[in-house]
């Protein structure tokens, strides 16, 4: 089973990028913000939880985010694999993650970094803002708050691939089309 872990500060074009990729090699799109933004627009008790996180641009508890993931997991396990977008953020949750894949003999194949300057990311996040109407991206200071979380809690979750010998760092700045190459000659790589 395919398990990619598809990695970059927010507003790098995950999402994008792993709808296509999902649809390329027939993989199950995992969206932990996706997830999250679906609890808060029902008012559930985890989404009113996690409404202030998002708001602030802090990150979610882990133990929250891992069982969202377990939760799933369990649910699809009939799949191809996985292509997880925005998870795991955090050191721990790889770690943690680690275990509870090796517990259903299971693993990540493959981290990919989409790497993106951070003017870029400001700018590509207000836009995406003024077009989606979604609080956390209309503010350039709550988005440079989450790009100074992403690299002193996040980006380290790259160290913890590398030292398994399954990062892939590739350019995330040009067309959508150089972009899901890029990607795919990396996920290739690591079948």
């Amino acid at each position: 089973m395919l398990n990619i872990v598809l990695f970059g500060a927010p507003g790098c074009g995950k999402g994008t990028q792993a709808q296509r990729i999902s649809e390329k090699y027939g993989l199950n799109h995992i969206s932990t913000g996706e997830v999250i933004r679906g609890e808060i627009a029902r008012g559930s008790q985890l989404g009113l939880k996690m409404k202030s996180f998002i708001e602030s641009g802090r990150l979610a508890p882990d133990s929250l985010v891992i069982d969202i993931i377990v939760d799933y997991l369990d649910a699809h396990r009939d799949v191809n694999g996985n292509i997880f977008d925005g998870f795991p953020r955090t050191t721990a949750q790889a770690e943690a993650f680690d275990s509870i894949l090796a517990e259903r003999g299971l693993k990540v194949s493959a981290m990919v970094y989409m790497d993106v300057p951070e003017q870029e990311l400001v700018r590509r996040i207000l836009l995406r803002g003024r077009e989606s109407g979604r609080a956390d991206d209309a503010s350039e200071e709550v988005i440079r708050n989450r790009i100074e979380v992403y690299n002193s809690q996040t980006a380290v979750v790259a160290k913890h691939y590398e030292a398994q010998g399954k990062y892939y760092r590739i350019d995330g700045v040009g067309s959508l089309d150089e972009v899901t190459s890029r990607i795919c000659q990396a996920v290739d790589s690591a079948k």
